[in-house]
């Protein structure tokens, strides 16, 4: 009895709540979603048998202490990075595991459904860099230049692996990922701003000239560097959907259509009109903001920052720099995903098929999510242990 009560003081349960919210709001959206008859599958079913599969997962998770975990996470991460090697070799033929999606060969294609691998590799590279970071600083006390140029080249090393298997796939939407938890942790980490200023700002010329270049040069791009004619028209939809209606553009003004619909209070549950292909996974928002409304999409907006503002909270909490750095790793991964997400559904940032944590439907997404916030209920649980142990030693 008394373990069962230590266990329940000890549980994140605002945490709790807040990851029921979003069962409430998946399941709801889901539901609106699939009466289209894009497929003949209930979604709904299989989105609640997801979400039990994560809770056992962050179950699972929880059952280990912090310490376990750094000294796992690069085993973990060599079995990402051998998930992502296998999954290049498979064969590619329709009715393979490997069978690509939409162009790209970033699943396995399982009996029970199909598992992206890149969705767990991002949780393995928290806990890998995590433990880079938190190693490094143990070893150098005294920081300098030189110290922070030999901690930003192993974190650099950490990332161009993974992120070259899955730029094969290809996967832009993951690969951004990736770099967002990079550049998290490395502001996070310490890294001085002497340092880091000249190379986000090399970063941001360079980027800004591709896409220039991408407008006004296309054909150097395609014999410089390989860049294919579609991932031009990902670009030219995004910023004139209007003059590709039938192809790249259909997506983003369907979107736009749906949530400019649905104006201040919504059309209502189950009440859509304007279609919207994959709208029960990469653009579930489109469903949110046609049927909810600006109300009911601003709620579920707060509803991410209430989830962020709480991994913060925790994250402030934790004493242990392995823990923080997960933690901070974390929260950079669930804020891009969303930012990304609603951004690409508004026309504020390209198109990328990354899915809205916790909402859209998927497997991979939500065992990945579930394994990045099982961690952070570990951390704090265990965290709770720590603190009361010796106060619960002398009563």
């Amino acid at each position: 009895m008394e373990n069962n009560r230590n266990f329940t003081k000890r549980l994140d349960w605002p945490l709790v709540f807040i990851l029921f919210a979003f069962l409430i709001v998946s399941l709801l959206a889901i539901s609106s979603a699939q009466t289209t008859g894009q497929y003949g599958t209930n979604f709904v079913i299989k989105q609640l048998q997801w979400y039990v599969i994560g809770a056992g997962i962050v179950a699972f998770v929880l059952y280990f202490e912090p310490d376990q975990y750094k000294k796992m996470s690069w085993y973990l991460y060599g079995f990402g990075i051998l998930m992502l090697v296998v999954l290049i070799f498979m064969p590619e033929e329709k009715g393979q595991i490997g069978e690509p999606i939409n162009g790209a060969k970033s699943w396995y294609q399982l009996p029970f459904g199909s598992i992206q691998p890149a969705e767990f590799m991002k949780t393995f590279f928290v806990l890998a860099a995590a433990d880079l970071i938190s190693k490094h600083h143990e070893k150098y006390v005294i920081k300098s230049i030189k110290t922070d140029l030999i901690l930003l080249l192993k974190i650099g090393i950490a990332l161009v692996i993974p992120l070259a298997f899955i730029a094969t796939q290809p996967d832009l939407g993951s690969s951004l990922v990736f770099i967002a938890i990079t550049a998290a942790l490395v502001i996070v980490a310490g890294i001085s701003w002497r340092i880091l200023i000249p190379i986000f700002a090399g970063i941001s010329v360079i980027g800004g000239s591709l896409l220039w270049m991408a407008i006004y040069m296309q054909d150097f791009l395609e014999e410089t560097f390989g860049f294919k004619p579609y991932q031009f028209a990902r670009i030219y939809s995004w910023l004139d959907p209007y003059s590709y209606p039938a192809d790249d553009g259909y997506h983003l003004i369907t979107s736009l259509n749906a949530i400019g619909s649905g104006e201040i209070f919504g059309k209502g549950y189950m009440n859509r009109e304007v279609y919207v292909a994959e709208n029960h996974t990469d653009f579930i928002f489109a469903v949110i903001g046609e049927e909810w409304g600006f109300v009911g999409a601003s709620l579920v907006i707060c509803l991410f920052f209430l989830l962020i503002y709480h991994l913060t909270k925790t994250t402030l909490l934790l004493k242990d720099p392995f823990c923080t750095y997960v933690c901070a790793g974390i929260i950079a991964m669930i804020t891009f995903h969303v930012f990304e997400n609603i951004g690409m559904t508004i026309q504020l940032l390209p198109i990328t098929g990354i899915p809205l944590p916790f909402i859209s439907y998927g497997g991979s997404s939500l065992m990945g999510n579930a394994l990045a916030i099982g961690l952070v209920f570990s951390m704090k649980f265990h965290y709770r242990t720590y603190m009361f142990s010796s106060f619960d030693e002398e009563e």
